[in-house]
């Protein structure tokens, strides 16, 4: 497969089959994935593959509040929501049909125990190098030594047909999600990708913001055209 039609297909799948991923098809992925860029080469990111059907219970019993949550404050027409340290989260949605999609997801979370892989991005932030700490703003930064990696392995995986939908939800719960996979204390849970078979096929088309609402030429709302700066 082509790069571009894996980038351009690689989409949060809501529907999967039962069918269980072979280990070579996780291993392949990891292979790949583990080629990310990341700060100083330290390689903070492991990966826990959780396929036992009690493990991925439990998760699924996390998690579904929690989208329960999100869910309910979107249909309210709410902005965000405030987090336990007043932070706020935001609920809003860009989808075309929002109520599809937020039927979709309603079943993915009830279903969320039930899929066939559920990953746990672990991360060693002391391997991190967090330049923003200081700005007094949410700290982003160290998810650049993090996040790139979780990505190479979705995009690995949509390579084998394997569909994958990433979720920050359960990190809220990182206590008891460390506890019940045995992650060392100082280790952090980065994200949650549910990997699996898809029950639908691929999408052909992602809708994203047109490349002039992202792009712009040496300041912001500039925009950046094909024909500036060619070399």
């Amino acid at each position: 497969m082509e790069l571009a039609e894996a980038m351009r297909t690689q989409h949060a799948c809501r529907y999967y089959r039962d069918d269980p991923v072979p280990d070579a098809v996780l291993l392949r992925a990891v292979e790949l994935a583990r080629f990310a860029p990341n700060g100083g080469n330290r390689c903070a990111v492991r990966f826990v593959f959780v396929r036992d059907p009690a493990l991925r219970r439990q998760l699924g019993e996390w998690y579904l509040p929690l989208w329960e949550e999100v869910a309910a404050a979107a249909r309210d027409g709410a902005a965000a929501i405030r987090g336990a340290g007043g932070a706020a989260k935001s609920v809003q949605t860009g989808f075309t049909d929002t109520a599809r999609t937020m039927a979709d997801t309603d079943q993915f979370a009830r279903r969320f125990g039930e899929l066939p892989v559920i990953i746990v991005v672990c991360a060693d932030l002391a391997q991190t190098h967090p330049t923003d700490t200081g700005l007094g703003r949410l700290s982003i930064v160290g998810g650049g030594s993090v996040y790139p990696m979780a990505q190479n392995l979705c995009l690995a995986l949509r390579a084998q047909g394997v569909a994958t939908t990433f979720t920050t939800l359960l990190v809220a719960r990182e206590p008891e999600v460390k506890e019940l996979l045995g992650i060392p204390g100082h280790m952090a849970t980065a994200c949650h990708i549910v990997a699996g078979y898809p029950a639908r096929p691929f999408p052909r088309r992602l809708h994203r913001p047109d490349v002039s609402e992202l792009a712009f030429a040496d300041r912001y709302g500039s925009r950046l055209s094909a024909g500036e700066g060619a070399r």
